[in-house]
Order: C-alpha cells, then sequence, then structure tokens
C-alpha cells in the first residue's frame, strides 16, 4: 500500500518482517498465523482504492422514489370545518364497522361470490383500479349508454366492497388495493365509488400500522385536504365525505397533527 493511504488507514494488525518458507504461497490456504496475515496484508495491497460497482438498470425495480412530505393538511374552507362532536361520532361508528368486521370475518369469507365477481391478483394495479373504480370512471366516460341503464353492470360502474369481498383480502392486498387507488386519487378527482373502497379499505387496516401503511394513509390525508380546498363547487356531501377520511386517519389512527381543528 502507499505510504499516503497507510497514514490514512493505519494498520490495526501490523506485520513485521518474519521468516517465511521459502515455498510461501500466498494463493493456498495458510498454515501459520504469520502466513494468514501476510496474506491478509498482500490482499489488502491489491484492493483499488476506489470501487464502482456494476448496476444493470433493466433489474431496478419501478416505482422507486419515494416523495416525502412532512407538512400537514390543509385547513378545510370557511365554514366546513367539522365539529368535535361530529369527529368524535364518526370515530365511534368506525371502530364499530371495524370491531363487526374482525367479529363476522369468517362468515363472510365463507360466502359464495357471484359468478360475474372475479377478484384480481394482489399485484394488478389496473385490474384493481378497473375493479373497485369502473371502467366508466377508471376511463372518464361521462355517460352511461341506453343498455347500460337497463342494469347494473358492475364491470361498468365498479363492484362494492362488499363483505364477502373485503373479507378475501389479506393486509398485503388491503395495503397494496390503497397504494392503487391512492395513487390514481393523486391525479384525479373524488368519486363516491373512490370513497367508499377508501373508508372499507381503512377498516379493514390492522393496528399497529405496518411502516408502508402509515404512510399511505397520511399521503391519502393530505390529498383529501387539498381537493377539499379546490373544490369549486363546495359540494357539501362531497367535502363531508372528504373530512370523513380526515378525521379517521388523523383521529383513530392517531395521526393528530393532520387533524382538522373544530369549528
Amino acid at each position: 500500500m502507499e505510504s499516503g493511504v497507510e497514514e490514512l488507514m493505519p494498520r490495526l494488525l501490523p506485520v513485521d518482517d518474519c521468516d517465511l518458507a521459502e515455498d510461501f504461497d500466498p494463493t493456498v490456504p495458510p498454515r501459520t498465523p504469520q502466513e494468514y496475515l501476510k496474506r491478509v496484508q498482500i490482499e489488502a495491497a491489491r484492493c483499488p482504492d476506489v470501487v464502482v460497482a456494476q448496476i444493470d438498470p433493466k433489474k431496478l425495480r419501478k416505482k422507486q422514489t419515494v416523495n416525502i412530505s412532512i407538512s400537514g393538511c390543509q385547513p378545510a374552507p370557511e365554514g366546513y370545518s367539522p365539529t368535535l362532536k361530529w369527529q368524535q361520532q364518526q370515530v365511534a361508528n368506525f371502530s364499530a364497522v371495524r370491531q363487526s368486521l374482525n367479529k363476522h370475518r369468517n362468515h363472510w369469507r365463507s360466502q359464495h361470490l357471484d359468478s360475474n365477481v372475479t377478484m384480481p391478483k394482489s399485484e394488478d394495479e389496473e385490474g384493481w383500479k378497473k375493479f373497485c373504480l369502473g371502467e366508466r370512471v377508471y376511463s372518464e366516460i361521462d355517460t352511461l349508454s341506453d343498455d347500460e341503464n337497463l342494469g347494473i353492470d358492475y364491470i361498468k360502474v365498479g363492484f362494492p366492497p362488499l363483505l364477502s369481498i373485503v373479507s378475501r383480502m389479506n393486509q398485503a392486498t388491503v395495503t397494496s388495493v390503497l397504494e392503487y387507488l391512492i395513487s390514481w386519487f393523486g391525479e384525479k378527482k373524488f368519486t363516491p365509488e373512490l370513497g367508499r373502497w377508501l373508508y372499507a379499505l381503512l377498516a379493514c387496516l390492522e393496528k399497529p400500522l405496518l411502516p408502508e401503511a402509515h404512510s399511505l394513509i397520511r399521503q391519502l390525508a393530505r390529498r383529501c385536504s387539498e381537493v377539499r380546498v379546490l373544490e369549486e363547487n363546495k359540494n357539501e356531501e362531497q367535502i363531508s365525505a372528504l373530512n370523513l377520511i380526515i378525521c379517521l386517519v388523523s383521529r383513530y389512527f392517531d395521526q393528530r397533527d393532520l387533524a382538522d381543528e373544530p369549528s
């Protein structure tokens, strides 16, 4: 090793010159402590000062960028901030729903699904978006044709979060679907179909939250607060739904820094 490197990285195990056998071969296993230390010293001297990892970009996973925000929720529009009593009542109702779901999960899981219900695989992001929101919302089609109005076509309008469906979803699937819908919501408008599924998935989340779920629900609450502020027509029903999600994330799942200040 160069003397400059040795000054920065002094030897922890200095090896003095020692009498080694004439047939000493550093490529074979050492036979004595002196040979072992000498071999380590030789290998260290051969190491380059800088090593560059060769990375194949094709093997990198997609969506590795993680945006982390520590900001809280934006305040509700004037006159639309929920009261503390209302928030406490929503938390109580939500807690009752979760208890009922846990109590009867095995019963609902055993119920047969209709023949037209095919749940996507956990990793099928596009499949879950269409399943939950329906092709009409997913494809942003404003109207239905007359034929579609004759009956409910769940492929078009989305499957509701029936207990027989959500009871079959394990925690990994619940978290994945929640991530898919929050990702969709990040660029799209809030709809009743989305609201129903977000409520149902939150009801299925087990506590204590895993770090991934913790990050997701905080992202969801902040997005709800953004949409609430940008709501041009101030639709009371929609703002109430957004208030509800923020309330559950902040007050039931203990993210108090995101809570709405009581009006």
